[in-house]
This record gives C-alpha cells, structure tokens and sequence, in this order.
C-alpha cells in the first residue's frame, strides 16, 4: 500500500492538490504527535505560510536514522492546512512506531536537512500538540486532532474531596485527591464548609499529581479565610471564582477518625480506621475491593498474563478496571460486565497481537491493577527477572509470592513439590499401579524413589535410570507378581511415594472404596483428588467436565507452501475453489489490513497470488479489515463474500458482509452490497467481532432438520425470498458464539440461529458438504484445536474437539480451507492454514483431511447457476483474544477471558509498539 493511504489531509481549502506550490519549507512544523493512541501512531505537519508548500518526498524519522518513512508523491500542504501521516502501518516501507521516550523529525527528500523536530519522554495520554497551532509549545492537549486544530481548550481535572478531619491532630483539614491522567493545578481554588462566607484560597502555584493528595488545613488562625469544620458541617472545593462547585461531602457528627473515600478518589465515604493527611486512606475491611494479583505470567505458554483472585465473600465487578505493568503509558481495560465471583479467578492476557495497547510483561516489571479511573491502585506485584513457570502467591490470594512449581491459569497457584501422585487405579486392567508427574519446569531422576500403600513393611523401588521430563507423567505398576516389594492396591488404602531412603515422603493419597475408574487429580497434576471420566495410565487426566480431544481426522504433516515475505503479516480467512482441473484450483484468501483479497494458484505445490484487490465499502471508501472469506455454490463467479470487523480507517465496530464481484478490474474493489450486522449483535470491541464466514446450502440444513430460532419450526427456504439458495454462518471472536443469518436482497437480514463453539473464540469457519460439519477454528490460544459442529435435534452442537495436527506450528492461524472431495487422494484431500504473523516468513500452510468416502454423506445436487445470495464452499478468519480448553459444554473462567479484554479503541500497529518498547 502506498503511503498516500496512510495519510489524512484536511485544510480550509484543498489540502491535497496535484499541482506544484512555491517550496517554503521553513513555514512547515510539526504541529501534533500520537505515539500511543486510536489505531496507530501519527505525526501531524501544518503548513504556518501564506503559500502552498510540496512536501512530496520528505522523509519522516523518530529518533533512529534507521527508519525512514517517505511522504507520498504529489503531496501538498496548503496553507493553514495539515497533513497527518501514520507512522507504523504494517507493510508501509520505512514505518516505524513511536515510543514512549522519542522524537518525531521532519527532513526534506535528501534525508539529512532537518526542517522540525519535536522529542518528548513518556507517552501522552492524548497527543503533544503546540497551542496555539504551527507556532505555540507542545503541550499534552485535552484530545486528539488528528489533520485538524489542535484542541488546546483548558483541561477541568477531576479533583474530589477525599478525607475530611473536623475535629483531628492539631488542626481541621480537607484533603484533595486527583482522579485526572495529568497533573491538576489548583492554584487558587477555593475551599468552603457550609457557610459562603467562609472562603480559603488554595495557594497560587500548588499542583497536585497525579493519583497524589493534598491536605489543606482550614482553621489556621494565622491564615485569611480558615475556619473550623463542624460536627455537623459540609466541605466543599470550587473553582477560583467560588461558584462553580467541583465537589462536597456532607456529614453529621464528628468522625472519632477521619471521613474518607474507600477506596480512594472513587469510593462513598466511611469512617477511616485511622487519619492519612496527604495519603492514601486506610480503610477498614470490606470496604475496598477484596481483588488482588495473585499470579503473573511474563514469559509463558502464548502470552503473557496477570491473574486476578477474589479474596471476599461477595462478586467484584470489574467492568473497565485498568490493567498496567510498570509504564503509566500502557493501559489495558477489563471489559465491560466482567464479574469475578467470590473465590474466583480472572486471568488477564496483556500481550495479544489484537488487544488495543496490548503490552508484554519485561524482566523486571510490574502487574498493576486500577480501578477505571487510572489512577487508584488497587493491588500489584513487582519481580526482578522472568520466572521459569509463573510468580504465584502460596497460598492463594494471601501468601508471599514465589515461583511457582508450574503456571496455573485462572486456577490455584502450585505450591507444592515438582513430583507427586497424580492418579491411581487400584481395580483397573490388568493390574494397579500409581501414576507420578512433574510439574516442574526441569527433569526429574526418580531412581530409587519408593512407592508404597497403607503398609511401611510393602516397598517398591523406581529402577535405575528412571527420569520424568518437565510435565512428564510415570505410572508404574505396582502388583505384577515377581517384582519385589510388589503390593496391589485395596479398595482402602494409601499411595506413598518416598525418596530413596524410604522415610522422606513426598506424596501420598488415601481412599476409601476402589474408584469405578480412577482416582486423579482434577486439575492434572495440581488440583485435588476425584473420580476421573476414564483411566488415563502415563497421560493427562481426564476429569469430569474436562475437555476431551481427539487426534487431528488427517494427515500428521503439515508444509509451507508460499513463497517466503509474501505475506508478513495479517492473512486472515481462506476459502478453496475447485475448478475443472486440480491446476486450475484457487485459493482465494483475505488480509485484514490493509484489507485486501487475493486469488492465490498452485505451481509446483507452491501457492502465490495472481490477482489481488484492496477492498471498499460500497461507496468507495474506507479500509475494510477483512477478517473471513466465503463463496456459494455458485463460486467466486456469483461473488465473493467477506466477513470484516470494522472500517480500519476509524468508527469502531462494523460487523459486515461484503459482497464483491471480482470479474471487472481493480485495484480498488468497491463492494456490490453490504450486509452491516452490527445492531443486531452483542456490543463488542472494534478488534474482537467477525473473525469467520462460511456458507451452508439451504438443501443441506433442511436435510439435516435445521430449525429456525426466528420461528421455532423447521427451517423453510421458501420463507426468505430473495436470500439465494442458502445461509451464512459467522464467527465471533468474543466469546466464541457463531451466529447465522439469511441475507436478502437490499442488504436485509434475519437471524436464524446462535450457536456456542465451545471455544472462547472463534477464528475460522468452514463448511465440510461432505460430513454436512462446521468446523469451528481457534489458533494458538487454543493450542490450535477445532471442532466439528453437527446438526442434531435441528440445532448446531459441538460433539467433540481436535487436536491440531502434530506438524502445525502452534502459531497464530488464523484460517482454514478444505479442498472438496473430489481432490482426495489415497483418502486424503488438502488444507490449508493461514497464519496471520507470518512466522519465520512463511503465512500459508498445506496438510491434509481425511475423506468421507462412503462412510460420507452424498451432498445433494446444488443449482450452481444460482445467481442469488447463497452458495457453496466456505471460508473464515480471525485475531483470538483469549480462549482456553473449555469444560464439556461449558466454558469455565479460564475461557471467560474471551470475553474480557475489549477495551474502547483498535490497535492496529501493536507489534511496532512493542518493537520500541513492549518486549523487554
């Protein structure tokens, strides 16, 4: 994408001419800098001259000569105008991101004549801009601009009365609290109590921090303007004209401590237990939320993350609390509605690709936790080098923290040794036998270790040379006659395991009755003892509730099969069209920014786009992020269908299907319809709506007894006119639901069914005509599973979850396709994977399904001249934002995270944040 796409131009009069102007550079500044803000960081030029000036060519940098952004050809400034340019757009040549210490420069084309610079230490919370425009300070403005005025309009802080003292120490007091992102000065400010006739000006030059406190005595006998606080009285604070209130408490009786906010700046007011004159308020128990970090996570499994624990008695909402590590400048949002139950856990990713300000956790850093105000902390821990599993508190919630023996997610901390007993079977196969793992993070030698039960004189020695791998599991038998110190296992009695000399014990465990299958714990390796679901001898667990996969229905091996660089990042949605030779076949595939479509062909095995498109909205305009692709039975000739999330070029959520007819030319490719979803959808996230599409003929839905939630009976074709010849399913990262729609003439729709993946979010969809299956696709939040949706009793369902295959890189892909049957080979036919980051160069994977053969469903003939809405073979996409294995049919806390972190604002250029600052 060319650079003029990243660039917005607004002035009074035509900013963006294709005519040469007279050069003035001098009259050219930098007027606005973003470095943290919407979707990607921005520097703004004006133009303070009477004549326009050409900056085509000029060269943008931060503070390294290294990176280079050039400004489009036949770019004008006009004067009075602005011209923002976005820094850090992926794919750009030269973009870079801005930190949180750097500097934006502005040179002319040779690269070294520096016309403007600006440096700052530490991200705005809004931008630097100058005030006035092109020729003031940089100062923090009170929002962002971007290709306007700057908004330099004064900034009200949100300063309230925070602990009051009426009858204390030596003197009454009143003490001030800033709630605001900036310093507060209240130089001049006027505190009263309940009478207006008392009046005490704060001094002049007296700023408060922010999140800081200000105690003012008000009966100072030498002071002008003091008076005593009554026991029953008011304290109020105004602005410097004495009228305009900013706030009050009112109370009645003397506190025999102080009155003070709980928790601070933000909570009612209560009897403090003791007075904090300019700190923050000690507040007796219940009184402030009972959250703290209890485990951090800075160089796990997919992410980093911070758990949260609910040490009280009562549900703690969350909704818009702010998540931080040690920079005041990264701030992530809970989402709106997140509740943490009494006792419960809430773990929070912080470094997803697709969270807005996502950040990593460093080696030496900091979790903090804020209410939404951004200001009032209310826990965090702070570590000096990544630990080797997590940093937990032993015990929950109330312990030091420690590293832990292994990372337990949203779940309790492990506390305890690296080995110990998992399961038992004391009735199984063929005989009973005790099953050890390791939690820890480095092998274990068991050599020698003894294993007993209730009986100290019955003793089993672990052979030599016997080792347990990080996470391993060792079961070893314990009753096989001519084995010494062999024993079997009662239906009451103990497992004991002790180090070799037979009296440290380690572990043990004791029961009652023999288990119908097993005793393990739930969960694997750190939970307490149950009853398992079934026997899972030198393997993980499976406990009641717990997710059971199954291996991958294909081919074990998976391979590259794009040229290297041709997609670094954003492949999302993949949808396979077959054509009348296996050489003519296409892979058609969608990026989600800069939203494009691609028809990819083969050559020698290896896929490379032959025709590409950058996709609009009907009118022309706009950047659509293109997270899924879809086609009807009719293929792309009736259209190819996309699903996007939003307009990458600003307005939040869209949840749209696009339409597009690729038989005309290009580049741009304006929609022939859209279908825009989003006010019949649950609110999310501009990040975090559709991620999948694909398409279901209606002959098959009816077959298989679809039924209609619009209507409650049987789904009936004949009751949409217009809609084509079938449905449109589509998946929704938050949460995970896929919904389903018949989409009419004129961009109508009605929703015919809400369906759970089981997933906690969905990357990919993909009709298989001939299992009549959805597949349902997650990434490497969900270690690369899927499912298969089926019809049963009319309605969608999960029957059971895949593996990946063993050959596909736990990376983030982000879409699936699967050839028809008709390319099945030696019971095989193709699919495919994208990965949206293009790990080690390659975005595009090749491995196989199985095929249906006869044990398939024959799919039923489909008139594919249809020229309506529906049609026939699938496709989808994603960008997860936090699923984990989910428990049977329901999705337990460690998944609820999908539907967390949704904070207001997209982050389009997160990597290039983190390039300069996030991954330390």
């Amino acid at each position: 994408m060319g650079l003029l796409a990243c660039v917005s131009l607004l002035a009074p009069v035509g900013v963006l001419t294709a005519s040469p102007a007279a050069a003035a550079p001098a009259d050219i500044v930098i007027n606005e800098i973003e470095s943290n803000g919407d979707t990607t960081d921005w520097i703004e030029l004006t133009n303070t001259g009477v004549e326009p000036v050409d900056v085509s060519g000029w060269i943008l940098k931060d503070d390294d000569d290294s990176r280079t952004l050039a400004v489009a050809a036949g770019t004008t400034i006009e004067p009075g105008g602005f011209l923002a340019v976005d820094v850090d757009v992926d794919g750009v040549p030269g973009e870079f991101g801005l930190g949180g210490t750097d500097t934006a420069r502005v040179f002319l084309p040779d690269g070294t004549t520096l016309i403007d610079e600006h440096a700052y230490a530490g991200h705005a919370l809004t931008t630097y801009g100058r005030c006035p425009d092109g020729t003031g300070d940089f100062i923090t403005t009170t929002s962002s601009t971007k290709g306007t005025a700057n908004d330099c309009t004064p900034r009200v802080p949100d300063v309230v009365v925070n602990e009051v003292e009426s009858n204390g120490d030596t003197t009454d007091w009143i003490e001030l609290r800033n709630n605001s992102a900036f310093p507060a000065d209240v130089s001049g400010w006027i505190l009263k109590d309940d009478d207006d006739s008392r009046t005490l000006a704060i001094a002049g030059g007296t700023t408060i921090p922010v999140g800081g406190y200000l105690a003012v005595d008000v009966n100072v006998d030498t002071t002008p303007g003091t008076f005593g606080l009554g026991g029953t009285d008011t304290a109020r604070v105004f602005l410097p004209d004495g009228t305009t209130l900013i706030d009050e408490y009112a109370y009645v009786g003397h506190a025999a401590t102080t009155y003070g906010r709980c928790p601070d700046g933000t909570g009612d007011f209560v009897v403090t237990t003791s007075s904090t004159k300019s700190a923050a308020n000690d507040c007796p128990a219940g009184s402030v939320p009972s959250i703290v970090v209890n485990e951090v996570e800075s160089n796990g499994d997919a992410t980093d993350w911070i758990e949260l624990l609910n040490t009280g008695a009562a549900p703690v909402d969350v909704s818009g609390w702010i998540v931080k590590d040690n920079d005041d400048g990264r701030t992530l949002a809970i989402a709106g509605g997140t509740i943490v139950p009494a006792g419960g856990y809430l773990a929070v990713d912080t470094d997803l690709d697709s969270l807005p300000n996502g950040f990593g956790l460093g080696n030496n850093d900091s979790a903090r936790i804020f209410l939404p105000d951004g200001t009032t902390l209310i826990a965090e821990y702070s570590w000096t080098g990544h630990a080797a599993t997590s940093y937990g508190r032993c015990p929950d919630g109330t312990g030091e923290f420690v590293t832990t023996t292994s990372t337990t997610r949203a779940a309790a901390n492990d506390c305890g040794p690296a080995v110990r007993i998992n399961e038992v079977e004391s009735n199984g196969d063929a005989t009973d036998w005790i099953e050890l793992v390791n939690n820890g993070v480095t092998p274990v030698d068991v050599s020698g270790w003894i294993l007993k039960d209730d009986d100290d004189s019955r003793t089993l020695a672990i052979a030599g040379g016997t080792t347990i791998a990080a996470g391993g599991h060792l079961a070893v038998d314990v009753d096989v006659d001519g084995v010494p110190g062999e024993f079997g296992l009662g239906g009451a009695d103990s497992a004991r395991v002790f180090l070799p000399d037979g009296t440290t014990l380690v572990d043990e465990y004791a029961w009652l009755t023999h288990a119908a299958t097993t005793y393990g714990r739930c969960p694997d390796g750190t939970g307490e003892f149950a009853t398992t679901q079934v026997s899972t001898k030198g393997a993980v667990n499976q406990c009641v509730g717990d997710l059971v996969t199954v291996p991958f229905p294909g081919s074990p091996d998976v391979t590259a099969v794009d040229v290297p660089g041709t997609f670094p990042t954003n492949l999302s949605g993949l949808a396979y069209e077959a054509a009348a030779s296996v050489a003519d076949d296409s892979l058609w595939a969608v990026v989600n920014g800069p939203g494009t479509l691609h028809r990819l062909t083969s050559t020698g095995g290896v896929w490379d786009p032959v025709d590409t498109w950058t996709l609009r909205y009907p009118d022309g305009t706009g950047d659509v992020d293109a997270e899924g692709v879809a086609l009807t039975a009719a293929g792309s000739a009736g259209g190819v269908y996309v699903a996007s999330e939003r307009n990458n070029d600003g307005g939040g959520s869209r949840l749209s299907v696009l339409r597009y007819d690729v038989s005309g030319g290009g580049p741009d490719l304006a929609a022939t319809r859209e279908w825009n979803l989003t006010a019949d959808l649950p609110v999310v996230a501009a990040n975090a709506g559709f991620e999948g599409i694909a398409w279901i003929p209606d002959a098959d839905l009816v077959a298989g007894g679809f039924v209609d939630e619009s209507t409650g009976v049987a789904y009936d074709p004949a009751d949409y006119p217009g809609h084509g010849s079938g449905v449109f399913f589509l998946g929704v990262e938050a949460g995970g639901t896929v919904y389903a729609y018949v989409l009419g003439d004129g961009g109508a729709f009605a929703r015919v069914a809400t369906i759970d993946s089981g997933f906690g979010s969905v990357m990919e969809l993909e009709y298989e005509p001939a299992s009549r299956g959805l597949w349902a696709v997650c990434d490497d939040t969900c270690d690369g599973r899927s499912t298969i949706l089926t019809l049963t009793d009319g309605a969608f369902g999960a029957d059971e979850v895949q593996e990946r295959p063993a050959g596909l890189p736990n990376v983030n892909h982000e879409g699936f396709a699967i050839a028809p049957e008709s390319r099945c080979v030696d019971g095989l036919k193709p699919a495919f994977w994208s990965d949206d980051n293009g790990t080690d160069g390659r975005a595009l994977r090749e491995g196989a399904v199985r095929c249906l053969g006869d044990a398939g469903v024959t799919p039923p003939v489909v008139d594919t001249g249809d020229t309506g809405v529906g049609g026939g073979a699938p496709g989808g996409l994603a960008t997860v934002i936090g699923s984990l294995p989910v428990v049977g049919s329901q999705v337990p806390l460690t998944v609820l995270f999908g539907l967390l972190l949704l904070p207001v604002g997209v982050a389009i250029a997160v990597a290039a944040h983190r390039r300069r600052e996030g991954a330390q």
